[in-house]
This record gives C-alpha cells, sequence and structure tokens, in this order.
C-alpha cells in the first residue's frame, strides 16, 4: 500500500538514508528501531509525503506518489513533539473532520469516540497550552485516529507516556485496526516497545535496514588483519574486545544476534572465541516461551533463550552469568 523504491536522501550532502525497498502493507503493524541518528525520523517524514527524497520514488497504492491532498489525507504522521492548534482539546480533535466537510454531529461523535480511546476525555475542555507533554502527544495521536488514514505513521509515541498511558495507546491502536485495516509504523529506540506493540520488526543502523534487531549493534573501525580474506580480527568495543572473522577494514557496524548467543552460569568447555563475564541486569519476556536476557560485560550484550532456560539456570536479575558466541556469529556491515 505505501512503499519505497531505491529511495537516498541526502542532507548538505551526507547520505542519511539508503533504501532498495521497503513496504508496509494493508493492516501491517510494522516497527522500525534503531539508536539516534539512524534515520528513523527521515524514513517517516518521507513515508509521510512530507519530504521528498533526493533519490528514488514513494509509491502510494501502487501509484507514484504526486503528494497531493488526496494522497496526503491517506498518511498521517505523528511526530515525536507534536504541535497542536491553539484552542481547545476538543477543537484539536475536530479540526481534521471539519475540513474533511463533517457534519457536527459526525465530529461530535467521533471526537468522543477517539478521546474515551485515548483516555483523554477529562481534557477535551482544556486549552492546548495547558497540556503536558505527555498529553499533548496523547492528543496528537487521538487527532490522527479521528479522520481514520490509512496508514498511522508514529515518531517515538510512548517517549512521553508513562506505563499507564502507554498501555491505554497500545488497546486504542489495536481496536483501531480491529475496526478497520489500518496499517501503523511506529519508530522507536525502545526495543521492549517494539516487541510488545509490532508484528513485523525492521532494524535501521546508518540509514540502512540491518539484519538483525540492535540489541547488539556496536560501531567500530576494523583494524587489518594483513592477511587474506576470512581472517580473525580483534575489535575493540568500549571496554572488552570482540574476535570477529572478516576480511574488511575501516569503520564499519558489528551485529551479534540475540540468538547465536549462549548464556551458561559458569565457564565450560567451547570453541566460541568470544566468553565474556557478567551479570544479568534485565529480563523481558516479549514473545510467549522467549526471554531476552540483557546482561552487563563491560557493554550490554542482549542474548534469547527459552523460558525453560531461564528456570532451568536460575536467571534472575543480579546473577551471573557467561555469554559465549562464535567469531563467525558477529556479523559485519
Amino acid at each position: 500500500m505505501l512503499e519505497l523504491r531505491g529511495v537516498r536522501q541526502r542532507y548538505n550532502g551526507r547520505l542519511v538514508l539508503d533504501l532498495d525497498s521497503f513496504a508496509i502493507a494493508p493492516g501491517a503493524w510494522v516497527a522500525i528501531v534503531g539508536h539516534n541518528g539512524s534515520g528513523k525520523s527521515t524514513l517517516l517524514r518521507i513515508l509521510a509525503l512530507l519530504e521528498r527524497p533526493t533519490e528514488g520514488e514513494v509509491l502510494v497504492g501502487g501509484r507514484v506518489a504526486k503528494g497531493d491532498v488526496a494522497e496526503r489525507r491517506r498518511v498521517t504522521l505523528v511526530e515525536q513533539r507534536p504541535v497542536l492548534f491553539r484552542g481547545t482539546v476538543r477543537e484539536n480533535l475536530g479540526y481534521g473532520l471539519r475540513t474533511r466537510g463533517a457534519t457536527r454531529a459526525a465530529v461530535s461523535a467521533k471526537v468522543q469516540e477517539v478521546a474515551d480511546q485515548l483516555g483523554i476525555t477529562p481534557l477535551l475542555a482544556r486549552h492546548s497550552e495547558e497540556l503536558s507533554d505527555g498529553e499533548v502527544q496523547r492528543v496528537a495521536i487521538a487527532r490522527a485516529l479521528a479522520v481514520e488514514p490509512d496508514v498511522l505513521l508514529l515518531d517515538e509515541p510512548a517517549s512521553s507516556a508513562d506505563r499507564a498511558a502507554a498501555q491505554t495507546l497500545v488497546l486504542a491502536l489495536a481496536e483501531a485496526r480491529r475496526r478497520r485495516p489500518l496499517a501503523i509504523c511506529l519508530a522507536s529506540h525502545q526495543l521492549e516497545d517494539a516487541y510488545r506493540w509490532a508484528d513485523d520488526i525492521r532494524a535501521l543502523a546508518e540509514g540502512r535496514l540491518s539484519p538483525v534487531t540492535p540489541e547488539n549493534l556496536f560501531r567500530v573501525v576494523l583494524p587489518g588483519t594483513g592477511g587474506a580474506g576470512g581472517d580473525l580480527a580483534h575489535v575493540p568495543v568500549g571496554p572488552i574486545t570482540l574476535a570477529v572473522t572478516t576480511d574488511r577494514t575501516g569503520p564499519a557496524i558489528l551485529a551479534v544476534p540475540p540468538t547465536d548467543i549462549v548464556v551458561s552460569r559458569q565457564a565450560v568447555p567451547t570453541s566460541a572465541r568470544n566468553v565474556f563475564r557478567g551479570h544479568i541486569t534485565r529480563l523481558a519476556r516479549q514473545r510467549p516461551g522467549t526471554v531476552h536476557v540483557t546482561a552487563d560485560v563491560g557493554v550490554e550484550l542482549v542474548a534469547t533463550v527459552s523460558e525453560e532456560a531461564v528456570r532451568d539456570l536460575g536467571l534472575v536479575p543480579g546473577a551471573g552469568v557467561v555469554l559465549a558466541f562464535k567469531a563467525t556469529a558477529v556479523r559485519v556491515f
């Protein structure tokens, strides 16, 4: 429904986005994850037809987008720091409907519906300048839902929300998707939000799609190995050193898939060249039967294990652990 082909975006000659293809299907729920500066917000603005890419095409409904009013109304972006109009929350929520010619009764009913869904009914009579950052964010999302776009783009939607407000938002978005084939694409640097909310997770690093999600992404400079391709390189990453099989040199991103990291309580004989001792800082259950174990080994590493492994090994926050993975498991791009 919404697609990018061969898109490159440059600012002052600097390449900030480089995507051969990117598509959001009708009814999809996609999360774009990545560190600050990875290109998430730029990608959303191009998808929202607010920026024209330096190269490439944006397609809406299979046709190259012209950026006209009809196309823009199909795609709505709520930025991380949204701006509300002057006036009350009620007036803000009804603005898009009024510009589309909705009757007063239809506007009133829809405003009340989205206000109830987002838990902002007590705010309807408040003026926009009286709201907190979190309230502004919720009102902006409610305003976007009111006009029923085909695609809703959200930039860090829970950045100013407490746990209760974030849960209310998740439920409201899920309800909107049950009623119609709404596609949602959200950008977040919080992996827990992405895993909890989305069906499809895509990672950005340096403006490019990454082959793994960014739990274990490290920006490094690869030393020369002085030998043939496939030599073992020892690469400093903070206070630790990773063993990597590569023939590349210079700036690069190292990625360690969480599923390739073996977790144990004590060191065991292994052929893995990367073995690190540390302690567990966090356990996160984001899919049934699967646990993400975050450990501090000098840097944060995240491993994926089963619920059974957590129970058998007695993995709890604060427990000492050993993380091990092969040099060939480290991806270089």
